[in-house]
């Protein structure tokens, strides 16, 4: 990785980093209510992979998406908007954090019914395969729905066709309150795939240029034809589960140790100060990314919730003629 895309790297994930702290605080202040899960640890994983694709191709993910927007190219504000259920947002403040989409930027979702959007993103690569485009679909999910019977049902359609669709589970150890040790009694998900014929590797998600080689290999091999491949992203998520998760299945202890020593974004700085970048430059960087987060707050304090005439809109599609 070149030190001008590390230090892009760098950016996008501190953005996302500031972007989650501030979704926290205003959770904490009752401007965000429901669930929201957030993304922070895990940033090196979307970012890396976003650096892998092309316009065209797909992302889809769980309900810990808020990342994935914003690696996506989707606007902060728009996504802020959301989250605090403003008119501003992408769905006029009435999907919340587990139902915003951008087609322009190949988003197809945060999804919340466990392992559901692994069907979804399979779907997406069919519709790739059939139309025969060389776009790839990036499916996300975690280590806790990588035993979903849907999730195998999927593996073995993507197979079956071809399908280009990467699967890359985030396993960050935890799913909602059980370790995966405790879980899964595959102990390797990577090979989760292995009874289908399909590829597979474990990669050090909190390091962003092992991310970006590992998804640059998965998407070539998917673009080419060859069918689906298989990432298992070993990451850390810092904070609970969702919001309401006190974490108390793991000790203080062990995130400290993850924050001090496996960090991505501090792992990052440290290399772009190695390759000759000074602190001013990543100060400006640093700079910029919180101004557009207090922009993206500001934007989505100041918006106006959706009238009740909203209720009824977005509901169905009528034809014409019907």
């Amino acid at each position: 990785m070149t030190r001008e895309e590390l230090l892009r790297a760098y950016r996008d994930m501190l953005l996302i980093r500031r972007f989650e702290e501030k979704a926290g605080q205003l959770y904490g202040m009752g401007l965000i209510g429901g669930f929201c899960h957030l993304y922070i640890g895990q940033e090196a994983v979307v970012v890396g992979m976003q650096m892998c694709i092309k316009p065209g191709d797909q992302v889809i993910t769980s309900y810990r998406d808020h990342g994935h927007m914003l690696a996506c190219g989707m606007d902060p504000r728009g996504v802020m908007a959301e989250l605090t259920g403003r008119i501003g947002g992408y769905s006029k403040g009435k999907g919340g954090s587990m139902h915003m989409f951008s087609i322009e930027k190949g988003f197809y979702g945060g999804h919340g019914i466990v392992g559901a959007q692994v069907s979804l993103g399979t779907g997406l690569a069919f519709a790739n395969w059939y139309r025969g485009n060389d776009h790839v679909c990036l499916t996300y999910f975690g280590e806790g729905a990588s035993n979903q019977g849907q999730v195998y049902e999927s593996f073995n359609l993507a197979a079956l066709f071809k399908l280009p669709v990467v699967y890359i589970i985030e396993n960050n150890k935890y799913g909602m309150g059980t370790s995966v040790e405790r879980a899964s009694a595959s102990k390797d998900l990577s090979k989760n795939g292995a009874p289908w014929g399909i590829p597979g590797e474990q990669v050090d998600g909190m390091d962003v240029i092992a991310v970006k080689e590992a998804g640059e290999r998965a998407v070539a091999y998917c673009r080419a034809g060859n069918g689906p491949y298989l990432l298992e992203m070993k990451t850390y998520r810092y904070r609970g589960h969702s919001m309401s998760d006190p974490a108390k299945y793991r000790t203080r202890e062990e995130v400290q140790r993850m924050r001090e020593q496996r960090d991505c974004i501090e792992t990052a700085r440290k290399r772009l100060l190695e390759m000759g970048l000074d602190e001013a430059a990543l100060k400006k960087v640093d700079d910029e990314v919180k101004a557009i987060v207090q922009d993206a707050a500001d934007f989505a304090q100041a918006s106006p919730e959706p009238p009740e005439s909203e209720l009824w809109t977005d509901v169905l599609v009528e034809e014409e003629g019907r």
